[in-house]
């Protein structure tokens, strides 16, 4: 798996935030729609149907904000040996019908985004609403890329302007 923005990117998958394990909430995107997963928010949205996707609540930091976040938790976990889940955020799928918020947890290390990855990530995250970008791209990335890792800053910034069309 790997992190492309506020995408976690797998040969077979792909989810905003983290993918969820057992019945923790997540938002997986697949060629065919979105699914909204979790004991209480459970779903299946067609490309047809969604008509935006939004977020609310995303952790955002720049750089040296973020790395001075990371060493106090470090030290937090180490002194106290309890850790925190990452932040959460809300990710809406939006129909004619209905809005549809899912509670997500951050993928990235440390929890918070750059903001210029989380700009690109809601500009892909409108094209694939629209219908001007589409999942199987991010998939064949995947299934190309995803066992070596998350990608340097600048590879994940290019290939969201790229997905993104930006």
């Amino acid at each position: 798996m790997a992190m492309v923005g506020l995408f976690w990117i797998g040969e077979d998958s792909v989810y905003v935030g983290t993918e969820p394990v057992g019945a923790a909430p997540g938002v997986r995107l697949t060629e065919a729609g979105v699914e909204m997963l979790g004991p209480d928010q459970s779903g299946f949205r067609a490309w047809d149907e969604v008509v935006r996707i939004g977020t609310e609540g995303v952790p955002v930091r720049s750089g040296a904000r973020r790395m001075a976040s990371m060493a106090f938790d470090a030290v937090l976990v180490a002194v106290t040996g309890y850790g925190e889940l990452p932040p959460a955020f809300l990710v809406e799928v939006a129909t004619a019908e209905e809005t549809v918020e899912v509670t997500v947890h951050a993928a990235v290390a440390g929890g918070f985004y750059q903001p210029s990855e989380y700009e690109l990530s809601v500009a892909l995250l409108e094209r694939l609403a629209d219908g001007g970008a589409e999942v199987g791209d991010l998939l064949a990335w995947g299934r190309d890329h995803a066992a070596e890792g998350t990608p340097p800053r600048e590879e994940r910034e290019a290939l969201l302007r790229k997905w993104a069309g930006v």
